[in-house]
């Protein structure tokens, strides 16, 4: 199924059930982490995928035929390359391939790293305002 062809959801609920048992399982354990990670997150759809956010946009993930795509945004990716570098990726992306267990430590701790981002950034933009 192509990007493209997928049908809407209104919830990261929705969009996990369209997958099969396995691929579903890793979702949600991903979700649990993210969840662990930010508990102050709101979770949404964006981009016609799930996505979290906390002073503005956290992170995203979402399910292909072969991985789980997780969009920390470019300085996630950037702050945690050399521990990354093990999966394929790009500036704003890494491809966990499906059937190999989630880097659950890794993926936490990005999370903390962006929402530190995230708030450091609100906080400086509260600050510059006369």
């Amino acid at each position: 199924m192509k990007e493209t062809d997928k049908p809407d959801y209104a919830t990261i609920d929705a969009y996990i059930a369209m997958f099969p048992p396995d691929v579903q399982a890793e979702l949600q354990a991903l979700r649990q982490v993210i969840r662990a990670s930010a508990p102050d997150a709101k979770e949404k759809i964006a981009y016609r995928m799930p996505a979290f956010e906390l002073a503005g946009s956290l992170v995203y993930f979402a399910a292909y035929k072969k991985h789980i795509g997780f969009y920390p945004t470019s300085s996630g990716i950037a702050a945690f390359k050399e521990e990354l570098s093990a999966y394929k990726g790009s500036k704003g992306a890494v491809q966990f391939p499906i059937g190999q267990p989630l880097p659950h430590e890794l993926i936490r701790r990005i999370v903390e790293y962006r929402v530190a981002e995230n708030l450091e950034k609100a906080s400086s933009k509260r600050r510059a305002k006369p």
